[in-house]
């Protein structure tokens, strides 16, 4: 499926920002399942590009001189292959290290409960991990607005209210309590009516029997296909956020973000 996405990120400071540093991960991953075949980014200040721990593109942005805003913007056509949700590249990292648990992702009592329900046995079978996504979506409904970057597994699984981050957060949390390896992804969802799904996040389960990561979108309870653009993977959100970075100055700020994702089958 050819995916056109344009994503535009605009900040706005009351006050001049003296210095901002950030880190960009808003290009697709390199991976046999997917590829861009345009994709442009603009933004000010200077951009460099590496490949970090997780394998993901990214790009560091510096800007220098006092500002009062920023837009980054990135638009492009993305191939996604209909291979179905077993991804067979590993990685830089072994599939062992996404069991340790994160800050964001640390398990209590009654994750572990969630857990219990759906993984029973040694690894976790496809059939296994449906169980578990609705388990998970039904314990936290989502609802835009109510949570943060920063709020954690046990606090979205307490509130039972959040967005597909939150969501994530608390099937890592489950997978990594039954000792199943597990990552976060963030990315694009070709969505039908739902504007705020566009940018989305789901996970990966290494599934062991076939050395491959199983995509999972825990949101919608399903297997990750064809209308989902993956951008960058990770422990949790921190490893894969889109956009995040540290300025000087500034005072408030405001954040603005837009993301368009539309079929572009037949148009290229």
């Amino acid at each position: 499926m050819l995916l056109h996405i344009r994503h535009e990120t605009s900040y706005q400071y009351e006050e001049p920002v003296q210095q901002s540093v950030q880190s960009l991960r808003l290009t697709p991953r390199r991976e046999r399942g997917q590829r861009a075949l345009t994709w442009r980014m603009s933004t000010p200040g200077r951009r460099t590009e590496q490949v970090d721990a997780h394998g993901n593109i990214s790009h560091l942005l510096t800007v220098d001189e006092p500002h009062r805003e920023i837009r980054i913007v990135v638009d492009g056509v993305v191939d996604v292959l209909d291979e179905g949700p077993l991804i067979f590249e590993r990685g830089p990292i072994a599939p062992l290290a996404y069991l340790a648990a994160t800050p964001l992702t640390a398990a209590d009592g009654a994750i572990g409960t969630l857990a219990a329900g759906s993984l029973t046995g040694p690894g976790a079978s496809t059939a296994q991990l449906l169980v578990l996504a609705e388990a998970v979506r039904t314990a936290v409904q989502y609802r835009p607005g109510t949570t943060t970057v920063t709020d954690t597994a046990v606090s979205a699984l307490r509130r039972a209210e959040g967005v597909c981050q939150d969501q994530a957060h608390v099937f890592l949390a489950c997978c990594r309590a039954a000792r199943v390896p597990a990552r976060y992804v963030s990315g694009y969802l070709l969505s039908a009516g739902e504007s705020d799904a566009a940018s989305h996040a789901w996970v990966d389960v290494w599934q062991e029997a076939d050395s491959a990561w199983l995509g999972l979108d825990v949101t919608h309870a399903c297997l990750a296909g064809a209308d989902h653009c993956r951008l960058a993977v990770g422990r949790d959100y921190l490893d894969a956020a889109p956009v995040r970075g540290v300025r000087r100055g500034g005072g408030n700020e405001t954040l603005q973000v837009n993301v368009h994702v539309a079929n572009n089958t037949g148009q290229q």
